[in-house]
């Protein structure tokens, strides 16, 4: 089978959405972006990010070519060939999955579905979405048949938030579809734009791929997570034994340890399994393990806190902290689930007084767990602090001198090279 697209739809233009949406234009088609946040929609027609890692001119390049446009009016969804589901996935309160996004795109979806729409699941989430969930509402909704009336698939995303020797078109695609047709046709859409294209047999298959990646890199954090715990107690620097290691050139892949797990994949995707896992009445541990692992980091940092104040004669309570990095990783503005916010929860709660600097994330976003911290501002780095606490290993933090500092600084990412006299590792 061979078909060519002309047109398409992104539903979700975050941090997934976009960079697809900017390739796929790039590669000749017709992107018609959809989101219901009607500030993207605008900054995308006038040709200006809201992501710092993508630049005005990549996506006013693709807007004045007519290749790029963005709209939150659903009805539009009826203009395209294919669509791509691109939204969120999230941990409900009680951390169980939380469909709600998907689901509900699902029905914006199938009152606009056309004859031989290809309907495509990008977002992260347990084996059996595509095909049992996000189908039954598309089929319910629209009175259509998946697999006769309209084509569906998945296609786990693998985006990785500042990285500069990967892109959108040179990360393999892996694409599971709901019937071989589907799986075809939804081959043919991306082989349009990507470099290349691993059909797999279903789209339990590429669902349960994406949770195998996110779930290696999970255990493997939780692993160097725990040694970095005992070989401190044994006198033995972690950071060092990491590297030492990564000399083996087979059997060894260098993780490194920090104050937790952050952004939007690796803290909640292993859960996705554990969850789904149990209706087969079968027990995750190995996963549940390493995320009682990593969830305890944040604590484990603190005790650190706690320590270095102590040997300044200081109590935590009323210590004035500085938090160096909002952001889940190095030289990205994205703080989804970022172990950050943690940090200044509980060091708040135990009565510091707790501020922060990013300068990538001048002013705190909207979250779903920390929305009193909204709005909340970056501060300057300077030495009139109790202490300071390094959360995210910035390249900004890793060159900047703090020699002359007199606090304490507690560095939870083994990142800064000109350090203070007071230095302590976390």
């Amino acid at each position: 089978m061979s078909k060519k697209f002309s047109n398409i739809s992104v539903v979700g233009l975050g941090y997934v959405g976009l960079p697809l949406s900017l390739q796929f234009a790039r590669s000749g088609l017709s992107v018609l972006g959809f989101d219901i946040d009607q500030e993207k929609v605008d900054s995308i027609n006038d040709g200006k990010t809201y992501l710092k890692h993508f630049s005005s001119e990549s996506i006013a390049e693709q807007v004045h070519a007519n290749r790029l446009e963005a709209t939150t009016d659903p009805s539009r969804l009826s203009e395209v060939e294919a669509i791509l589901i691109c939204v969120p996935t999230p941990l409900d309160d009680h951390r169980e999955p939380d469909l709600s996004f998907v689901l509900d795109t699902a029905r914006t979806i199938a009152s606009h579905l056309t004859n031989g729409v290809l309907v495509t699941l990008e977002s992260t989430t347990y084996p059996g979405t595509t095909e049992d969930e996000l189908r039954t509402v598309l089929e319910l909704e629209s009175g259509m048949r998946a697999g006769t009336d309209f084509h569906l698939a998945y296609s786990p995303e693998r985006e990785d938030p500042g990285r500069d020797d990967e892109s959108v078109k040179t990360i393999p695609k892996v694409v599971g579809g709901y019937t071989c047709k589907c799986s075809e046709l939804a081959k043919c859409l991306y082989e349009q734009a990507l470099d290349m294209v691993h059909l797999v047999s279903s789209c339990r298959t590429a669902e349960a791929t994406k949770l195998l990646e996110n779930i290696f890199r999970s255990v493997n954090i939780a692993l160097v997570n725990e040694l970095k715990v005992v070989y401190e107690a044994m006198g033995i620097d972690i950071h060092e034994v990491i590297a030492a290691a990564a000399t083996k050139p087979f059997g060894f892949m260098a993780f490194q340890p920090g104050p937790g797990l952050g952004g939007h994949c690796i803290p909640i995707d292993p859960f996705y399994l554990t969850w789904k896992a149990r209706e087969f009445g079968k027990h995750t541990r190995f996963i549940e393990l390493a995320g009682e692992i990593n969830t305890a980091m944040p604590e484990y940092v603190i005790s650190k806190v706690v320590d270095a104040l102590n040997d300044e004669g200081k109590a935590l309570k009323r210590s004035k902290i500085l938090i160096l990095g909002l952001a889940y990783k190095a030289n990205v503005d994205d703080c989804r689930e970022s172990p950050s916010f943690v940090l200044m929860e509980k060091l708040q709660t135990k009565g510091a007084l707790v501020e922060y600097n990013d300068p990538l994330v001048p002013i705190m976003p909207p979250t779903r767990e920390h929305a009193h911290f909204t709005g909340k501002q970056s501060v300057e780095i300077e030495d009139a602090y109790d202490l300071i606490l390094v959360s995210t290993n910035h390249a900004e933090y890793k060159s900047f001198d703090f020699t002359s500092y007199s606090c304490p600084l507690v560095d939870s990412r083994n990142c800064i090279t000109k350090k203070p006299q007071k230095y302590y590792q976390a």
